[in-house]
């Protein structure tokens, strides 16, 4: 029953996703792991909001009234404890449009020195709009539209991701 969006929309948001959702969410992170460091002098794991679509009802009811999009979910994952999770896609959706999705998602991490990862669940069969769902804990999600500009020259020219430089010092 817990629901980040619906804290996020306690704060002062009409739906999450609207504009200034990352900026309440990033308000959000930074008021748990002060909240974890006064509590205990051995903080470990992930602190902070989880923003697992499928999962958070609000989140849910935003993407269904169109309001929360995959571009807005992958900015809020530059300030959340995690990346882009439990996100129903179109079945259709081709290889290199998902890599290109993994691969913004492993540069915010790359970038902000931080863990991320990316949970894209195709539902083959489904449309834009239409639920999937996955029952119990794991809860249901709709079916979000997808960018489908072409990422594949980019994408198969394979190679890695580089750490940044994080200094220009000796």
């Amino acid at each position: 029953g817990d629901s980040v969006a619906h804290i996020l929309e306690e704060m002062g948001l009409e739906t999450c996703g609207a504009y200034g959702t990352t900026a309440a969410l990033a308000m959000l992170n930074d008021a748990v792991k002060k909240g974890g460091v006064m509590a205990t002098s051995h903080v470990g794991g992930l602190s902070g909001a989880f923003i697992p679509v499928s999962e958070d009802a609000g989140m849910i009811d935003a993407a269904r009234q169109g309001v929360l999009k995959l571009e807005k979910l992958e900015a809020m994952t530059a300030v959340c404890s995690v990346g882009l999770d439990m996100i129903v896609i179109p079945g259709e959706t081709r290889a290199d449009i998902i890599s290109g999705i993994i691969a913004d998602e492993a540069a915010i991490g790359m970038v902000n020195t931080k863990t991320t990862a990316v949970r894209l669940i195709p539902a083959i069969g489904k449309s834009i709009g239409e639920t999937l769902d996955f029952g119990g804990l794991l809860g249901e999600g709709p079916v979000m539209p997808v960018n489908q500009t072409s990422d594949a020259v980019f994408i198969n020219r394979g190679g890695r991701i580089p750490a940044p430089l994080q200094a220009l010092k000796n």
